[in-house]
């Protein structure tokens, strides 16, 4: 390991103090990192063309069928391949799929791309598609993908044709199998290695293949020579995890990390201005937002509460003060770029004024007292949002979580077990606005705090119309409701933003998946 001095950051902990303190919110300055300790590329690796790539966390399994969280999907999608993709577009291309069709209501037909073969050499094909989403569906799995509820069954028509059957219509089930739901795995080696041996080495149809995985250490892969879209740019590709500011710095400066995903705004900040360091913002739609428990008794079941918090929270001004400017207001859950986004919706004037006459009008003249509850690695929003809360006189005391604890809080079937407010995000990488309400909105979801017959019965046309034109009138509805009765305090949708060295080439789609057989590294 080798001592590495760093070159102290230009000090722009100034402006974002002074705009804090117009909202009452006094946050702590930027440190610069202290010196650091970086190693440098494996010698051992024997390969000369090596892009390493580090976001916040370590995948949670190999098997890409047991996990649900973008840490581990932005691995696995570089050892395999889902039916269809989310082009740089936006748009939904072929995958392992070369075109689909809804047969009728309740069938969507699959017609797959031929000579496809997975890394050990066994044939990809409509069996394949047909064990691979059975096994997603069995309870035995275990699978948290949930994207699939509405299939049934799979029948293989041909050997390259697969019909994917549904309980219900699901208009935007190709674009539910461009990730999570649509990963192909090989049934001859799963039954030869069994689920176990099948997570110690994985095997896929993608563009790498796995070479070894050190746990909280490092996810080593090697390009696929043989695969169908060709070789990728880079002979291997490395993965680690770096959680923190100053690690990802130590990493990037020392050379052993090229490229550093998944930063929050705040952790940006701290890589700005050292040497050898590039920051890229892309647009994204990781969207955030305050759920608000209305179910249970307290100030929450009265919408004129749930309006005052929105008015209360000057969203523009933590975008500006909190995230550096690397986000852009949603008025209504669902982000630009998703499908069902309604530009006619305006997000809520920001009015302490307004706010505090709600509070009076609903009984509340002096405020109240409640709990914020966050994961720690928001801590800073999670501050400035209750700093923003106090001003109208709603004292939100901020309870922070580990990661850890906090999802499994978050994915519990106690909709209170976060408390009374929390502060939550989701990627939709589906693009379509069903994705970001699916689990908050509906009264039987899992994470719905907020109970709606109309709700309910807009959702159900936004997961089951075959109708775009439907589709579309039933998102703005459901905006413009919950904008009334306002179920979340609305906040925004973070920017995509890496830190890199001079060493790769590579552009993210929307969703921010770290799929990388188009990067290229030059040394």
């Amino acid at each position: 390991m080798e001592r590495i001095r760093q070159e102290r950051a230009p000090d722009r902990s100034r402006p974002r103090r002074d705009v804090l303190r117009l909202a009452g919110l006094v946050l702590p300055a930027l440190a610069a990192p202290p010196l650091l300790a970086g190693c440098g590329a494996d010698p051992a690796s024997g390969a000369g063309n090596v892009l390493r790539v580090s976001q916040p966390g370590d995948p949670v399994t190999m098997d890409p069928q047991k996990q649900g969280d973008m840490v581990s999907m932005n691995a696995l999608i570089n050892m395999f391949d889902t039916l269809t993709t989310r082009g740089r577009d936006n748009k939904l291309h072929p995958r392992l799929a070369l075109s689909w069709t809804a047969r009728d209501e309740r069938t969507w037909r699959f017609t797959l791309r031929p000579g496809v073969r997975f890394h050990n050499g066994e044939v990809c094909d409509a069996a394949a598609v047909k064990f691979s989403i059975e096994r997603l569906l069995d309870p035995r799995t275990k699978s948290p993908i949930v994207e699939l509820r509405y299939v049934k069954s799979v029948s293989v028509v041909d050997r390259l044709t697969v019909d994917v059957h549904t309980t219900l219509h699901d208009p935007i089930l190709p674009d539910k199998l461009s990730l999570f739901g649509g990963v192909v795995v090989p049934p001859r080696y799963l039954a030869e290695a069994g689920d176990r041996g099948f997570a110690s080495h994985p095997v896929g149809t993608g563009p790498f293949t796995f070479v070894r995985w050190q746990r909280d250490h490092e996810l080593r892969m090697r390009a696929n020579p043989h695969h169908w879209a060709g070789r990728p740019h880079v002979d291997e590709l490395v993965f680690s995890p770096a959680p923190n500011a100053s690690s990802s710095l130590a990493a990037l400066q020392s050379g052993g990390v090229d490229l550093v995903a998944g930063l929050t705004p705040d952790a940006a900040q701290q890589l700005e201005g050292y040497t050898g360091v590039t920051l890229d913002g892309f647009s994204g739609i990781r969207t955030s937002y305050l759920s608000l428990n209305t179910l249970d008794s307290g100030p929450l079941g009265d919408r004129r509460v749930r309006q005052a918090l929105n008015h209360a929270v000057d969203v523009p001004l933590l975008i500006k003060a909190v995230l550096g400017g690397k986000a852009r207001e949603v008025p209504a859950m669902i982000p630009r770029g998703a499908f069902g986004f309604d530009p006619s919706v305006k997000p809520f004037t920001r009015s302490v004024r307004t706010a505090r006459e709600l509070l009076a009008e609903a009984g509340y003249p002096n405020g109240f007292s409640t709990t914020l509850t966050a994961s720690n690695i928001d801590s800073n929003v999670a501050e400035a949002l209750s700093g923003l809360l106090a001003k109208a006189g709603v004292r939100a005391r901020v309870d922070l979580l580990d990661p850890g604890t906090y999802s499994s809080r978050l994915t519990s079937s106690n909709h209170a077990a976060l408390g009374p407010m929390y502060l939550a995000a989701s990627t939709i990488w589906t693009l379509d606005g069903e994705s970001m309400i699916q689990s908050n909105v509906r009264s039987d979801r899992r994470q719905s705090r907020w109970h709606s017959k109309e709700a309910d019965r807009l959702v159900d046309i936004e997961e089951l119309s075959v109708d775009p034109a439907e589709r579309t009138k039933a998102f703005s509805d459901l905006q413009r409701l919950m904008q009334r009765e306002a179920p979340f305090v609305f906040l925004y949708q973070l920017d995509n933003i890496y830190a890199r060295n001079q060493s790769p080439r590579w552009k993210p789609g929307p969703a921010g998946v770290l799929a990388m057989a188009s990067a290229e590294v030059s040394r």
